[in-house]
């Protein structure tokens, strides 16, 4: 039951955090992207820019900051390749890494470009 509603907390949280990429003008262009090296929560363009998002949700934005690991950062970065590898411009597309943290209130905190290579 527990993983139930983890997996439903997790999802609703990303849905909130499309929502409010959807209103500030992102084009949502996939959501739980699955490529060989794993899953991307979240990516959106905006101005020609795609946006890979980390949604982690914790009690508060401090212990959901600290879910975010090495490994998984080094997994999005793969996966982020790969999902680059099929937009037009391929690699040399303009790109930005995004964590958005989400507490227990249904707060968010967005955090741009907090991930770089």
């Amino acid at each position: 039951m527990t993983g139930q509603v983890n997996y439903l907390a997790g999802k609703l949280a990303e849905d909130q955090v499309a929502a409010r990429y959807a209103r500030n003008g992102h084009v949502i262009l996939s959501r739980r992207w699955r490529g060989q090296a794993g899953e991307l929560d979240l990516v959106t363009e905006k101005d020609g820019e795609i946006i890979f998002v980390e949604v982690k949700k914790s009690r508060s934005f401090a212990r959901a900051a600290e879910r975010l690991s090495r490994h998984q950062m080094q997994r999005i970065y793969t996966s982020a390749s790969d999902f680059l590898g099929h937009m037009p411009r391929g690699q040399n597309s303009d790109a930005r890494f995004d964590v958005a943290l989400v507490n227990t209130h249904g707060g968010i905190e967005i955090i741009e470009n907090a991930l770089s290579a």
